[in-house]
């Protein structure tokens, strides 16, 4: 895995200035410690940090083709790179090394745009074609690999593996997008193109971007969708054998390595899956990595511990303590932008475990996307029944009233929480799942929130993140719809940006073979009761895997990678929740009401009620103002990173 980094000059040949390419560059030196590359000419500067993996002595970048005329700088990994260089090859390519990043030299020059149909892997990348004058970038297409990007007044145009790199160029202005903070309010993250700065985007999941000089910049156009046709007819038991075939060549391409590999091992269902099928296909052990919880209630080394038992893995578990809250600032830099999954702590723990035995580990992650696995699904699955027998405008008077009206009751035992059942059950389809996913629902945000900056919003709701992606779905069944929605947003934003960020600070490659693009259009063409057949959810895979895992690891309840919040705002972290939610970093902002914020903290440290993820959530963006939109840029003297021609 790498970063990757550049300028370009989109109006001319202006000198490109290496001390800020350089800068930009190191700002990433944790993607990729093994080495670093510039490549600089008129108009042009492209920037490589690399974490080496496959072609370990002739795989440096940036990298060219035959003539000089096209360089690449790429981070992640493609997969079938193997089978594409005989057919590069016989089209009269010549290749200088054995890494999967030539493949993408040659197959631009083949096919143009059209290369990114032919890879199958996680890639961010950006090539600079000298012949065309085009800067190409590209993303893979459930965006395993983040890339950023800012089109700067001068006409600098800037890109990036994180927003750390944009923000180290000096000339990215720090001013705050409302509709970001609305969207990261609502979600936890912010969500695609947008980024928390007004000026910065990031490149969406399947998206290309052509940047021509002399030219306006264009918009990013898709080059890929999952379609769920759910139209394959086939029986549970053939449906099985092909999933289990499917799962085997995803995992042998993500095997392919020069450098000590591994997985990831929770004790769930999908990280199980994963170790089983590569015990399967390795004739060494497998080292596997997972962390322990010293608080029972978050504590699955057991079951984790059973898997590697019966696969005689290499298995590392460490324990962690339950108030490991320590990390609350290194996160906030880690991420460059607010992100609020309380879970990305755990996540950093068990990278740093894993980056002590290995250099590619192997997850689960993308496992409930693709085969239907959360509980959220079942839930709404059985509201959809429910709205389905009364007209919409007949729901919403009577189920509004009556969520209106009902008691927020945490407190109570699960069948008298009807409150949020009831305001589902007044909306649609896609307004009730964007609901039911909200950590700050419509009605929190707009009392947390301050009149004028809800004048800003201007009616803004983050809402529209899901009513735009819905109208592409080109699907209205219940669990695809949700699932699509998923795929779009909180995989994207929430669960591959922490497995990510989380990884590369410890310079970890990751691999997601079950992000694997065509076991996800498989799955796409899967009925919906393969995936959750009455209360339980991936049903398909759960019956692939009973050869293969023991049922109180298939069908036991989730349990998730959580930490204990609610008690930490409680006890230890007391103090500092009031002091960050109630401080002057975040009234000086005048966008919260503070009356509202006191309650948050007053109710939740009271025992009234339970604000712990509303109150996590603020946090976070109280230590992203500290962290990273407060720091400096280290030589704020260079500003730009073009120099006029002499």
């Amino acid at each position: 895995m790498c970063g990757i980094t550049g300028i370009f000059d989109t109006r001319g040949r202006r000198d490109i200035d290496r001390r800020v390419l350089s800068r930009m560059n190191e700002s990433q030196h944790h993607r990729g410690p093994d080495e670093g590359g510039l490549h600089v000419e008129p108009g042009v500067g492209l920037g490589h940090r690399r974490l080496s993996i496959i072609d370990l002595s002739t795989g440096q970048q940036p990298l060219y083709n035959e003539d000089q005329s096209v360089c690449v700088v790429f981070n992640g990994e493609i997969y079938n790179y193997q089978e594409l260089i005989p057919e590069l090859q016989a089209l009269g390519h010549v290749f200088h090394t054995r890494s999967d990043t030539e493949v993408i030299v040659h197959a631009w020059e083949a096919w143009g745009e059209d290369c990114v149909h032919r890879f199958r892997g996680m890639f961010a990348f950006a090539l600079w074609d000298r012949n065309r004058e085009t800067l190409f970038l590209a993303r893979d297409r459930l965006a395993v690999k983040p890339l950023f990007y800012a089109l700067l007044a001068d006409g600098s145009f800037l890109f990036g593996s994180e927003l750390k790199s944009l923000l180290a160029h000096g000339g990215l202005a720090r001013d705050i997008d409302p509709l970001a903070v609305e969207e990261y309010f609502a979600l936890g993250y912010v969500a695609e193109p947008r980024t928390i700065f007004r000026q910065a985007r990031k490149l969406p999941p399947a998206h290309m971007l052509s940047v021509r000089r002399g030219q306006p910049l264009a918009e990013p156009k898709a080059y890929w969708d999952v379609r769920f046709s759910l139209d394959q007819p086939v029986d549970v038991e053939d449906a099985c054998a092909q999933l289990n075939d499917r799962l085997r060549e995803s995992i042998r391409l993500r095997m392919i390595s020069e450098v000590p590999l591994g997985a990831f091992l929770s004790g769930g269902v999908d990280s199980s899956a994963v170790v089983a099928v590569m015990a399967g296909l390795s004739a060494e052990p497998v080292n596997t990595c997972s962390i322990a919880f010293d608080d029972p209630a978050f504590n699955e080394a057991a079951f984790a511990q059973q898997v590697a038992d019966r696969y005689r893995t290499n298995h590392h578990c460490e324990m962690v303590a339950s108030d490991d809250f320590d990390l609350i600032d290194t996160l906030a830099r880690l991420y460059d932008e607010p992100y609020a999954d309380s879970s990305a702590i755990p996540t950093y723990r068990v990278c740093q475990l894993a980056r002590k035995h290995v250099t590619v580990a192997l997850s689960g992650d993308g496992g409930d996307e693709t085969f239907g696995g959360y509980r959220r699904y079942r839930m709404h699955l059985m509201e959809e029944r429910l709205r389905a027998a009364l007209p919409h405008g007949v729901r919403r008077r009577i189920f509004g009233l009556l969520g209106r009206v009902y008691p927020k009751a945490d407190w109570a035992p699960r069948m008298f929480r009807a409150k949020t059942t009831f305001e589902g059950m007044a909306r649609t389809s896609v307004e009730a799942y964007f609901h039911s996913v909200s950590i700050l629902r419509g009605p929190m945000r707009t009392q947390l929130f301050s009149a004028a900056f809800r004048r800003e919003l201007a009616g803004y709701s983050a809402e529209e993140v899901f009513r735009t992606h819905a109208g592409k779905a080109g699907t209205d069944d219940p669990l695809a719809l949700i699932q699509y929605l998923d795929l779009k947003t909180y995989l994207v934003g929430d669960i591959n940006t922490k497995v990510d960020r989380a990884s590369m600070a410890h310079s970890l490659e990751v691999r997601e073979p079950l992000m694997d693009h065509e076991l996800v259009e498989w799955m796409a063409t899967q009925s919906s009761s393969l995936k959750v057949r009455g209360q339980e959810g991936k049903f398909l895979l759960k019956k692939a895997l009973e050869p293969s895992l023991p049922q109180d690891i298939l069908y036991r309840p989730k349990m998730g990678f959580a930490v204990p919040l609610a008690r930490w705002f409680r006890g230890p972290l007391r103090e500092r929740v009031r002091e960050a939610v109630l401080g002057a970093r975040l009234a000086e902002t005048g966008w919260f009401n503070q009356d509202y914020l006191r309650h948050l903290v007053d109710a939740h440290q009271s025992g009234v009620r339970d604000y712990s993820s509303p109150l996590w959530t603020v946090l976070m963006f109280e230590a992203f103002l500290r962290n990273v939109l407060d720091a400096p840029v280290s030589d704020p003297a260079l500003v730009t990173g073009l120099q006029a021609p002499a």
